[in-house]
């Protein structure tokens, strides 16, 4: 059925090819509506056409564009002389938008982590589960490990296939095969509570699962061990008694797999909770007084692991109730953690030279970051200059990567700091980054309660390369990298 015609429709006749085309103008309508109808029917897109209306273009199209908004009532025709172009096809995937995608899509698109599903409390496990994942090397060394028979290897097993599993989707994944193999392994965590299993605590299956970890898979040096390689802390203990200075110390020395922040009422940093605990007092008896008397055990790492675990312990158990009660108060936890004051006098000669080469090499950076920033404007990086060296350092250079929650909530920070991933279950959600430092308790909200560091290496030095322990500095481990948005 041809077009209804209108008193602003007339009709002309397109010349192209020794051919000739009815085209009917709307002479109300905009130039380019015009220009539309001359592609349809003769293929010459608008930049190869020679003749246009007079007075909206010159013979080679110059002001074609400039005069888009001419009213072709008041102008006359010319032929159009051109070639045809080949009409474009339309692309051969579907073009979508960010804001036009499913919480499916946008996974994939972004490459974000899957989550883990809920099978009945627990959310302990997977925020659990998340955090060792952040690690690559335990990836690497499942991958290519053998577990010996056993529940703890069939436990390790079972982890393998769910990183495997998890590896390759970004759908939640369900942990059944591992929530099977740990009840199997420590059956406190099949208790049922009306019915259903009960909640349990986080750092208990963090436990279970080092352990297991340990027992199966293998370092690089026979009969060594992968997590002490990767994750043992050497702790010298010094034990003397106060009350007999002349007494000599006693030396020992304890290998553990994290560190404890005991919270008190005076406890407001994880520092202060950390020394702590490493600071502690006994009673036994003193050959030289020849009675029981207060021994003072005074804690430092003498090894410096890669990735250090630290349990903020917010549970203890209350006798009048008969179960944990939760520890609420805020305690604040930095994204980079200097742990010099707690090693020992000659590791601390150590790894000074290390510290001030990675200090050094970040103080560069920092100050790249402020060069290039005041190219976004002045007030932007005056506001840059106010901040103070540590600010800039947390914001632009902490590679925060993973912590547990003790709600069983998981968050996650990479190289991104101005976002980062919260996985609560099956639920993966890109938050604030500014979000994890409000995880430091006062409240009901989720709080931190397992951190894992990871040492911080002078990549790109001689003097980090090949040396134990490169640095002081250890960041918040939260979850697995958060891809670059820029990429």
């Amino acid at each position: 059925m041809p077009p209804t015609r209108t008193p602003d429709t007339m009709n002309v006749t397109i010349k192209h090819g020794g051919k000739t085309y009815p085209v009917d103008v709307d002479v109300t309508a905009p130039v380019p509506a015009f220009k539309d109808s001359i592609y349809k029917v003769t293929g010459v897109p608008a930049g190869h056409a020679e003749g246009y209306p007079q007075g909206a273009t010159t013979c080679g199209g110059g002001e074609l564009t400039n005069k888009d908004d001419a009213d072709l009532s008041k102008m006359g025709l010319k032929p159009v002389i051109g070639n045809a172009g080949p009409l474009p096809e339309a692309p051969k995937e579907q073009i979508v938008f960010v804001e036009d995608m499913d919480d499916s899509e946008l996974a994939m698109a972004t490459r974000s982590p899957p989550g883990l599903i809920n099978l009945g409390n627990t959310c302990y496990l997977n925020s659990t589960l998340q955090a060792l994942r952040t690690i690559p090397q335990l990836q690497t060394t499942l991958e290519s490990a053998t577990p010996p028979a056993g529940p703890e290897g069939r436990l390790t097993t079972s982890m393998k296939n769910l990183f495997n599993g998890m590896n390759s989707t970004t759908d939640a994944v369900p942990p059944a095969g591992l929530i099977t193999a740990l009840r199997t392994l420590a059956p406190q965590f099949a208790e049922q509570d009306h019915g259903h299993y009960a909640q349990q605590d986080a750092d208990e299956a963090w436990t279970a699962l080092i352990s297991a970890l340990r027992a199966c898979l293998p370092g690089s040096t026979p009969n060594g061990s992968f997590i002490d390689e990767w994750m043992a802390i050497q702790l010298t203990k010094k034990m003397s008694c106060p009350e007999a200075p002349e007494e000599p110390a006693s030396f020992s020395t304890e290998k553990v797999l994290k560190l404890e922040c005991n919270i008190t009422i005076n406890t407001n940093f994880l520092m202060s909770g950390i020394r702590d605990s490493l600071d502690q007092q006994v009673e036994k008896n003193s050959p030289t007084l020849n009675r029981t008397v207060p021994y003072n055990v005074e804690s430092r790492m003498s090894r410096l692991p890669q990735y250090l675990a630290i349990h903020m312990v917010r549970f203890y158990w209350r006798r009048d109730i008969q179960k944990k009660a939760k520890i609420m108060r805020k305690v604040k936890y930095p994204l980079q953690l200097d742990v010099t004051d707690i090693m020992t006098e000659e590791l601390r000669e150590k790894v000074l030279p290390i510290n001030t080469a990675v200090k050094n090499i970040l103080k560069v950076r920092d100050d790249r970051a402020k060069i290039a920033k005041r190219g976004l404007g002045k007030k932007k990086a005056a506001d840059e200059d106010e901040k103070t060296e540590d600010q800039i350092r947390a914001e632009e250079h902490a590679e925060v990567e993973k912590l547990v929650k003790e709600s069983g909530v998981e968050a996650d920070v990479g190289s991104n700091p101005t976002a980062m991933y919260e996985l609560c279950d099956d639920k993966v959600s890109i938050v604030p980054a500014s979000k994890i430092q409000s995880m430091d308790g006062g409240g009901e909200d989720s709080v931190a309660y397992i951190l894992l560091y990871r040492r911080a290496m002078a990549e790109d030095t001689a003097v980090g390369q090949n040396v134990e322990f490169s640095d002081t500095s250890m960041q918040i481990r939260e979850r697995r990298r958060l891809e670059q948005s820029r990429q």
